[in-house]
This record gives C-alpha cells, structure tokens and sequence, in this order.
C-alpha cells in the first residue's frame, strides 16, 4: 500500500537538496607546501609567536649593540673608580643601585672595583654570545649534514667509519675537553695583539668539535630511510650525478630534521658559552656574560642586581630559544595537530 504524494515529497527534497549543493561555497583545495603547512601553525602558536619577538628583540640588541650603546652615552672603556666607588664604605657605587636610587647615565648601574658600566657590557656580551653562538652553530650543522648524508647514502665502510668516529667524539667529555684545551691555546697565544679574537675562535672551534655529532646521527638516519624511496631509485636509475642525488634530492627532504635540530643546538651553545665564560676558559677579554656573573658572584648580597643582569639575560633567551625549538618541532610533525 502506497502513500498518497510521498513520491512527490521525496523528488522535491531531492531536487531541494541538489540545488543546495550546487550553490553552495566551495573550500579552496589548493595544495600547500609542507613547509607553508609548518609556518601556519607556527602562526596560530602563541607562545612561539612570543618566543619568536623575543629572540628578535635580541637578535636587534646584538646587532646594534654599539647603536644602543651610543644613545644611552655608555662604553665599554674603564670607570673612574675613585670618583665613582665609595672606598671609604663597602665599595659600593656613589650613585645609583644597590644603594641609591635609578642613575640615568648608567641604566643598569656600574660595577663594583672597576667602575665599568654594565649596561655596555650587557649589551655586548649579547653580542658575543649570539655571535659565537650562531657561528658555532652554522659550523656544527655544516659538518654533521655533511657527514650524515654521505654515511647514510653511501653505507658500507665509510658509514662504518663515519659511525665510528661520532661515536669517539661521543664518548669524550664535553666540559672536560673544554678544561684541557682551552688552557692550552690561552698560553700559547696570550702574547698575541689578536688574542681576543683568537680566544673567540678556538672557543668557536671547541664547541664545533663537541656539537656536530647529533646533527650527523639525525642526518644519516633520515637518508638511510629517504635512499630506499622510489625517487632516489630513479634518479639513480636515469644516472643522475651522486652529489645532484644528495644536495638536489635528499637534502631538501630533511630541511624539517636539520631546523630542529638547529633551534636546539643554538640556546644549547649560548649556555655552553655562558658556563666556560665562568669558568675562565671561555671569553676571558672582552664582554661576555658569563664573565660578568662570574665578577659578580661575590657582591651577589650586596649587589643583587649586578649578578641578575647577565643571568636573566642568558635565562630569558635560552629559554625563549627551546620554547621556539619545541614549537619547530611540533609544527614540521606531520602527525601532530597543534
């Protein structure tokens, strides 16, 4: 038994239905790069957004360090001890903290013994440590891709030798090394005229020789899996030059990996260059934070503030570094949904 108009009833929702569709909007499906996929996410990140400023504003403070310097009238050149320390007291500055208030010709107020303004050396120690830095890590990822992509794509001995020698430097510790050869071009070049540079660079060289093995075991694992994938093969096949197959093939597919791991590598650096400062075998000439925390520790009761400069300075910024790092990550993941 049949409904009277059901028939009719169902061709006009049909109909109904079919017009709907066909004037609706429809979503653009144009595709997008993997890596305009990791920068849309990057951008709906908060916190890497903040991040982002934030070493900005830092990168900016390095680069125009002497700028800055000029408009707040201060210098890297030694304070006027006797006009500006009060020997007959604990030392401390005539003028500004710990004990008076704000001095607008040194901001960040003036050093204890030597009377240098710290606002200078602040700014310049951001300098050094974002310089040495980033040398350091342009290095260290030149040489771990490098050595990555030929051990993965090459296999057979020379992997086996490439392994071997990051496993030995694997195995040597960091800070001890750092302790024996830093000594060791300090005495040999402390007579030089260019022994601040000098330092700068063998302390850009200790941190290549002890940074570039994470970077080379993230490479070559990634193109021992990329080698075996039909593009490889056919270039292979049609004859295509082995050093074309590594820098024009393998090499644009592990962009994501090596950014990663250069976000990370870099605050890792600053860090190491800030500790070994201290330690008196980083940057011992010149400015540098860890040099200032390290001339700072002993007045830390009476003058805080010359010791928290420097320190929120590296915390800031490293941390501001890995927070973006982690946020890299996430965003080149394809299996991640931020």
């Amino acid at each position: 038994m049949s409904i009277p108009g059901a028939g009719e009833v169902m061709t006009t929702h049909s109909e109904d239905s079919v017009v709907e569709d066909a004037t609706a909007p429809r979503e653009s499906t144009t595709g997008r790069s993997p890596l305009r996929i990791a920068v849309g996410r990057l951008r709906q990140d908060t916190v890497a957004m903040v991040c982002l400023a934030i070493v900005a504003v830092f990168v900016l403070i390095a680069i125009f360090a002497g700028v800055i310097a000029g408009f707040f009238d201060v210098a890297l050149g030694p304070g006027n001890p006797a006009q500006q320390l009060d020997f007959l007291g604990d030392g401390m500055p005539l003028k500004g903290p710990p004990n008076y208030s704000f001095d607008p010709e040194h901001p960040f107020g003036v050093a204890p013994k030597t009377a240098v303004d710290n606002l200078a050396y602040w700014l310049y120690g951001c300098r050094t440590s974002l310089t040495i830095a980033s040398t350091a890590t342009l290095f260290a990822t030149l040489i771990g891709v490098v050595m990555g992509l030929v051990a993965g794509f090459a296999g057979g001995v020379l992997d086996k030798v490439i392994s071997f020698v990051t496993d030995l430097f694997l195995t040597l510790p960091f800070l001890l090394m750092a302790l024996v050869i830093a000594p060791i071009i300090n005495s040999r070049f402390a007579d030089d005229p260019a022994y601040p540079t000098l330092q700068k660079w063998s302390l850009v060289a200790i941190l290549v020789m002890f940074g570039w093995m994470g970077v080379c075991r993230l490479v070559r694992g990634e193109t021992m899996s990329l080698r075996e994938r039909e593009f490889i093969q056919a270039s292979r096949v049609i004859g295509m030059p082995t050093r074309r197959i590594l820098f024009k093939e393998l090499l644009p597919n592990l962009v994501a990996p090596i950014v990663v791991a250069v976000s990370l590598m870099l605050p890792a650096f600053i860090a190491a260059e800030a500790g070994l400062a201290f330690l008196g075998v980083g940057v011992t000439q010149g400015a540098s934070w860890g040099q200032t925390i390290l001339q700072a520790s002993p007045y830390f009761e009476k003058y805080p503030l010359y010791l928290w400069e420097p320190l929120l300075g590296i915390v800031i910024l490293v941390v501001a570094l890995n927070l973006l790092g982690d946020a890299i990550r996430d965003a080149v993941d394809p299996k991640t949904r931020r």
